[in-house]
């Protein structure tokens, strides 16, 4: 089987849906949202939710100071961040904890993920590291709405996450790595959120396109960061955490965009990672006051929506 063939298969795949993969001429990285299957409905838990803007503040760069610190515009695509104003590839817990935030609540941490581009439109930085110097070329859309939320565990109580704990969902090399790493990150429709995809989404006129990142929610108990970014926090089995770890709010953020109906749209990415919505993937770290994450614990082992 040609491997072009393979791979588009293995994303269809990924996508969960009902019917044959995206019939637009020449781009299997759309799908109609309508041919995706509806997921399996959630168990319900608390839920604690924060309001961070949606970067009016234009904070941006092309840096990852989680996977590449100290190096600046390492990450060779543009991030878009929510909360702590000052992140960039020097920040450190010192300077995080110093800094003004966009947040409620004080909350200090550093939410942040890939720009989002129309591809046909011309783009602010098209000479510039991380945007057309990467090959990431487009005009930057700012989202309507960031959803920055904690939920509980619907198998155990939580305990308070770690200051300055470090965490990543989804993977930026996902294509290279044959999908891995990648099945948290996901698509939608703001009318269809019980179908989600890997795959940009084809939405109906009026709705958005909505990313969703689910963070992993299972400590080791010790580290706040490993050396690849994942093995001090894990994804649960199910709902329950392995022997050995502790749950704590699981980080979730939806970011919904209006996108004109047709437009060809793309997330930034590493040049050899050809902007396919399978690389999508968010940072975190978390620098939310303790007396506030104490509030927050309380609220989700309630089984409250706070």
């Amino acid at each position: 089987m040609p491997l072009r063939i393979t791979f588009i298969t293995m994303l269809c795949t990924l996508a969960a849906v009902t019917s044959a993969c995206s019939s637009e001429s020449g781009n299997s990285d759309y799908i109609d949202i309508a041919q995706v299957s509806v997921r399996q409905r959630q168990p319900a838990v608390g839920t604690w939710q924060i309001d961070c803007g949606t970067n009016e503040n234009q904070h941006r760069n092309a840096d990852n100071v989680v996977a590449q610190p100290q190096l600046p515009a390492g990450a060779h695509h543009v991030h878009d961040y929510v909360g702590n104003v000052s992140t960039n590839a020097f920040s450190t817990n010192d300077t995080l904890a110093a800094s003004a935030t966009t947040c409620q609540f004080d909350d200090k941490s550093t939410y942040y993920w890939p720009v989002l581009r129309l591809v046909d439109e011309q783009g602010a930085d098209a000479h510039a590291p991380g945007g057309g110097i990467h090959g990431n070329h487009g005009r930057i859309l700012r989202p309507d709405s960031v959803l920055i939320q904690y939920r509980g565990n619907a198998a155990s109580n939580v305990v308070a996450m770690p200051r300055f704990l470090r965490a990543i969902t989804g993977n930026p090399v996902a294509v290279s790595q044959k999908g891995e790493h990648a099945e948290r990150v996901q698509w939608t429709c703001s009318g269809e959120r019980t179908r989600v995809t890997n795959l940009y989404p084809r939405c109906a006129d009026g709705q958005q396109v909505v990313r969703i990142f689910d963070f992993p929610s299972c400590w080791d108990g010790l580290q706040t960061d490993s050396e690849l970014h994942r093995s001090h926090l894990t994804f649960p089995t199910g709902d329950a955490c392995r022997v050995g770890t502790f749950p704590v709010p699981q980080l979730h953020i939806e970011v919904s965009y209006s996108i004109p109906r047709g437009a060809r749209y793309a997330i930034d990415s590493f040049p050899e990672e050809g902007r396919k919505p399978l690389t999508d993937h968010a940072m975190f770290i978390n620098v939310l006051p303790q007396p506030v994450m104490s509030r927050m614990v309380e609220c989700v082992n309630s089984r409250r929506t706070c």
